[in-house]
């Protein structure tokens, strides 16, 4: 029961205090800032914090196991495209190498010998069949002769033993140059053979020499001159020779808070800072909107934590740069201010002025007092928009609520879309003041001090 009297003593309290601030500014005036609505180019910008990343960049891996003979290059090197930059011991390989490149040439020599043959043993088929020829004509004289009663029997037979005999002699003539030829493409096949193991001997050569796949710059060289590196899985210990980044095409991988990352679309054009190059400003646009976020403490995914704390959250934004800079180097600090949206020649107003009010309240506090206007507090709906100065009938300067809808929001303006004309007077502030004020209050411009926007803010 002690409880609960303490709590709506409270609440008298503070009830007390809001009336006496009312029943102040109502009686007096309330000096304020004030700000012309005027027309102006107005551009959203969302920023983000992040690193300077190349587009492309790879880690050259030992692909040999072996003691690193040479580095030719160092962190900060610019490289080409296939310029070699480090080499492994290869004694065994490259002697592999040679020994398969003269069984080769003897390879060669063989086929040489084997062409040789075919082609003495085509000249014994033409031999062959020359003889063929000559001995078919005696023949086919012989039979006419026989046949005729002229020749005797054992001339006869000896010009049909010599014929067949240089038929067989054809035969053997065309075996021997089949056997050459066969001789010849076994021994083409078997160099084929030789040549496609050079091959692969000559591929396991090149593995103890490392070139650059693209024009680029050294970024990290975790190993020295003698050390031994080993083939293995990517980014592990003792298989990674270097890094290599290709700066052709520059970005800009920055965090934008989950607020602003709605507004954010791929194509925006974004201005990017780096604080290592003070003054120069790099255009480029949004080629990139993550689509998962990330926690702010650790940068991991959400999807891939394991807490259900609740924190801050970012998305990954990437900028490509549209002309980089020689100077720029992967990992340096940067800035984007990506433009979400621009609108030339439009109503804007100081986003200070901006107060959420209900004007039900100033009707109840002129009707009922401060016990009406008390009540209507309880039941407050309030709605967005500015105190307009006017001037009354005795030429005091007033406070008029305007509702107005908003647009598209500036570094600090932003746009009005219905409710105010160009030169209207609004109060911008203090804040204290703005957000107690009531429509119809006495008002007195500050000129103290100029406007700022550390004068007041909108709530």
């Amino acid at each position: 029961m002690k409880r609960i009297l303490l709590i709506v003593l409270a609440v008298l309290v503070a009830a007390a205090l809001v009336t006496v601030m009312v029943v102040k500014q109502q009686s007096g005036y309330a000096k304020v800032y004030t700000a012309t609505v005027a027309r102006q180019d107005l551009s959203s910008v969302v920023s983000g914090t992040g690193q300077i990343k190349p587009k492309t960049y790879v880690n050259v891996g030992a692909t040999a196991m072996g003691r690193v003979t040479h580095l030719y290059v160092k962190e900060g090197d610019k490289v080409t495209k296939g310029e070699v930059v480090a080499t492994i011991e290869n004694v065994q390989q490259q002697a592999t190498v040679n020994a398969q490149q003269a069984t080769i040439a003897s390879a060669k020599t063989d086929i040489a010998s084997y062409v040789a043959a075919e082609k003495t043993a085509q000249a014994n088929l033409e031999h062959a069949q020359a003889d063929l020829e000559d001995k078919k004509l005696d023949w086919d004289r012989a039979q006419a002769l026989y046949k005729d009663g002229i020749m005797a029997k054992q001339d006869y037979d000896a010009k049909k033993a010599a014929y067949d005999l240089d038929v067989a002699s054809v035969a053997q003539a065309v075996a021997g140059l089949n056997q050459a030829k066969a001789n010849t493409d076994s021994a083409r096949g078997h160099m084929e053979t030789q040549v496609a193991t050079l091959r692969a001997d000559q591929d396991m050569l090149s593995r103890t020499i490392a070139v650059a796949p693209f024009d680029g710059i050294v970024t990290n060289e975790p190993v020295r001159e003698g050390e031994t590196v080993v083939e293995g899985i990517q980014n592990t210990e003792g298989s990674t020779l270097m890094t290599l980044a290709g700066m052709s095409v520059v970005t800009a991988e920055v965090k934008v808070d989950e607020t602003d990352i709605v507004n954010v679309q791929i194509g925006q054009p974004a201005e990017v800072t780096v604080d290592a190059l003070p003054g120069k400003v790099f255009k480029g646009e949004v080629t990139l909107v993550g689509d998962q976020a990330l926690l702010r403490s650790t940068g991991i995914a959400t999807s891939q934590s394991t807490t259900g704390t609740e924190e801050a959250k970012d998305f990954k934004v990437v900028v490509t740069l549209s002309d980089p800079s020689r100077q720029l180097r992967p990992g340096l600090s940067c800035t984007a201010k990506i433009t979400t949206a621009h609108k030339a020649n439009v109503l804007a107003l100081p986003i200070q002025a901006l107060t959420l009010h209900d004007p039900a309240l100033d009707a109840s506090q002129s009707k009922g007092g401060v016990q009406a206007a008390t009540r209507a507090e309880a039941k407050s709906n309030p709605v967005q928009g500015v105190f307009v100065v006017q001037k009354d009938g005795h030429g005091r300067l007033r406070a008029k609520f305007v509702p107005v809808s908003t647009g598209i929001t500036g570094a600090t303006n932003i746009e009005v879309l219905s409710g105010l004309g160009p030169g209207e007077e609004v109060v911008t502030g203090p804040y204290k003041t703005l957000r107690v004020l009531k429509g119809g209050a006495l008002l007195k411009r500050d000129t103290s001090q100029p406007f700022s926007l550390t004068s007041g803010g909108g709530s």
